[in-house]
């Protein structure tokens, strides 16, 4: 594969990279962080503005029709810049299953979010390894009576509607569209601040029009789960180039016994690690985005691999970042702190490197049996 992005992919990554320096600049970013808003609204607006919400929507809901390179593209810079918008959980947990399986009254959902008007998110996580699918749905005359809980549901109080996996009784895993108002949400705790909500479903009744495509194969639930897996790990890659990059500035300037620690030996060492852990992960993001851009049978696998470099060699090269900048690396007044936390929460979403370890030697064994 050639991981060089294509011009009109260039443009894209320039694009939001320009934007997002402007607008999330550290006096915003913590004037955000003060006020206790779910989001920057600003922020969210802006990318509306200049047709960065809109680059994987379908073109008839005023979008440009693009694909998971792109994506990855938009939420990587958005880790880059750890922008507090609710991105990740409106495109990757439900406009991008949402524009592949959706009707087209399902569909219309995504019109405003191109505008910026409203949110959508997804219900990947349940009590146990990431991935797996519990909770229930059985079939009640003309709808579905769901039965079950969600974790670390991302701005579930805010979005028009909650993209919820649930196994249909005699059929298959589908994805219902779920009103905020009907399910019992339960605030979580964040490590970035960011909402996240355990959402209860006891005997939650839906309309039949709330089944995504109206079909309970698997599908849409195999689109949202690798659409989640890779939006998280974009979002990582993102976040740990921004935290080199800090670093790198920092022990450049910074002196201890009148020399830059850029200088010493023990400091160029760490940062090489750091380096070697942000393009681990690098290559296995854009092969995974590769992959799901060209339907291959691997897509899994790539994903597993990227999930493990996200939640362990990131997560390490995280705390060395900290430790390279002393006390002030501990500092929730600093920079760095946004980053560390970001990694980490991103780490949990992922359901941890055993966790993806035990997920790719499945998927290895399968291959073997």
């Amino acid at each position: 594969m050639d991981f060089n992005l294509d011009e009109t992919q260039q443009e894209l990554r320039g694009l939001a990279a320009d934007l997002l320096a402007r607008e999330a600049t550290q006096e915003r970013l913590e004037a955000f962080e003060k006020s206790g808003a779910p989001y920057e609204k600003g922020i969210w607006k802006a990318l509306a503005q200049a047709g960065l919400l809109g680059i994987c929507l379908p073109e008839e809901q005023g979008g440009a029709g693009l694909g998971p390179i792109e994506l990855t593209v938009i939420l990587r810079e958005i880790g880059v810049h750890v922008a507090p918008v609710p991105a990740y959980a409106s495109l990757a947990l439900a406009a991008v299953p949402v524009a592949a399986h959706g009707t087209d009254e399902q569909k219309s959902l995504l019109a405003p979010l191109n505008e910026g008007e409203s949110i959508l998110t997804g219900a990947y996580r349940e009590i146990g390894p990431a991935g797996t699918v519990r909770t229930t749905a059985r079939r009640d005359g003309d709808g579905f009576v769901l039965d079950g809980v969600k974790t670390f549901v991302p701005y579930a109080a805010e979005a028009a509607r909650i993209l919820v996996p649930a196994n249909v009784e005699g059929e298959g895993v589908g994805v219902f569209l779920v009103e905020p108002g009907s399910v019992t949400l339960t605030p979580q705790p964040s490590a970035t601040r960011e909402p996240l909500s355990r959402l209860g479903l006891d005997g939650v009744r839906v309309g039949a029009d709330a089944l995504l495509g109206g079909v309970a194969d698997g599908a849409a639930w195999t689109t949202l789960r690798r659409s989640a897996v890779a939006g998280a790990v974009a979002l990582s890659s993102g976040v740990i180039e921004g935290a080199l990059d800090l670093t790198t500035e920092y022990v450049k300037t910074r002196e201890q016994f009148e020399r830059a620690l850029a200088q010493f030996q023990a400091v160029t060492m760490q940062i090489g690690d750091v380096y070697i852990a942000k393009r681990a992960l690098d290559v296995a993001v854009w092969a995974g985005a590769w992959r799901l851009a060209e339907g291959s049978g691997d897509v899994d696998e790539v994903l597993a691999i990227a999930s493990f470099n996200a939640a362990d060699g990131v997560l390490k090269a995280l705390y060395t970042c900290q430790h390279l900048h002393g006390g002030i690396g501990l500092d929730v007044t600093y920079p760095l702190h946004r980053f560390f936390a970001w990694g980490k929460q991103a780490g949990h979403l992922l359901g941890g490197a055993e966790d993806q370890l035990d997920t790719l030697g499945a998927l290895v064994a399968a291959q073997e049996a």
